[in-house]
């Protein structure tokens, strides 16, 4: 049975627990990251702690996934998403990944500043997996065996920088501004017998209320057991670490098509992102300060509920 916990910090010290019907246990003992809550803490532990409960919302909330930890991150993994930006999902043979810094990892209701120097600031909602245990060899995961390498899953919101990302062609930096990455407010650890829904998990994005992004697992190109298997073989994955899996179509950026793309790729350099910069500002989707972004994801039976994320936009000095 899938089950919610919670990193927080309460009288000045940061605390786990687990979170039933609005108030938490706080779990015995003191682990600075992510990785040291998850290897000290058995699901069957956590699922039979009883003690004094706290309530929910008189807690500061913090990442479920610590600083010290990867992130890392699919990019085009929804064939709808991959429609919309000109690749067909049924002819893409390789996975996109990057990174983003662990230090724009944020709570789930952090605001959300938009550098100075921004104008594109854009939303994407995806499921985290996170580690359950050390990879540091080439694996072949399958379903079968995927339980003994996610621990569990969390929102995450990889808010971008599209007019740093794409005119500079800087994934990592157009994605890694501080706070940059709310993840939470749960990390929500699952079972073996947990893992078959992980192809059911319905996502919503939704700004001041109207619904942008809207998607299912189910659609998924690259699923977490491909995914895992194809990262082993390039480098070591850590316990603690988190993947985003990818985003669902509905994003603020808007994706020329192939044609007017290689059109473009014939003017100068200099002319073709101006007009890029053009086509952007005609696009009210773009995130402003005073916004606020919400990010849902559950699974259709309602046994797997991350919560909510919620983010005030605001602007930076």
């Amino acid at each position: 049975m899938p089950l919610n916990v919670m990193h927080f910090k309460y009288g000045d010290r940061p605390q786990w627990g687990v979170v039933r019907n609005g108030r938490v246990v706080p779990v015995p003992g003191e682990f600075a990251t992510t990785a040291d809550f998850l290897r000290m803490n058995t699901m069957e532990d956590l699922a039979e702690l009883r003690g004094p409960r706290l309530l929910e919302s008189e807690l500061e909330l913090l990442s479920p996934v610590t600083s010290n930890q990867q992130f890392i991150c699919q990019g085009a993994n929804y064939r709808q998403h991959m429609i919309e930006s000109g690749i067909d999902p049924d002819a893409k043979a390789f996975n996109m990944i990057f990174t983003k810094a662990s230090s724009c990892i944020a709570s789930a209701n952090a605001d959300v500043v938009r550098p100075k120097q921004v104008r594109f600031l854009d939303y994407e909602i995806e499921l985290g997996l996170v580690l359950k245990r050390d990879i540091t060899a080439p694996v072949t995961i399958s379903a079968h065996n995927l339980h003994e390498y996610v621990a569990g899953l969390a929102i995450v919101n990889d808010y971008s920088a599209r007019d740093i990302q794409i005119p500079q062609m800087q994934f990592y930096k157009g994605k890694s501004y501080r706070g940059f990455g709310p993840v939470g407010p749960y990390l929500c650890l699952l079972d073996e017998s947990d893992m078959a829904l992980l192809g059911d998990l319905q996502l919503t994005l939704s700004v001041n209320g109207e619904v942008r992004q809207n998607d299912n697992t189910g659609n998924l190109v690259f699923g977490p057991a491909e995914t895992l298997t194809e990262l082993s073989q390039v480098h070591d994955l850590y316990a603690g670490d988190l993947l985003a899996t990818g985003t669902p179509s509905g994003c603020a950026l808007s994706v020329p098509s192939p044609a007017k793309q290689r059109l473009a790729g014939l003017l100068p350099e200099q002319r073709k992102w101006a007009m890029f910069m053009k086509i952007q500002a005609r696009r009210t989707q773009y995130l402003k300060p005073g916004d606020t972004v919400e990010a849902r994801i559950r699974s259709s039976n309602g046994l797997i509920d991350l919560g909510v994320q919620r983010n005030r936009v605001v602007q930076g000095s």
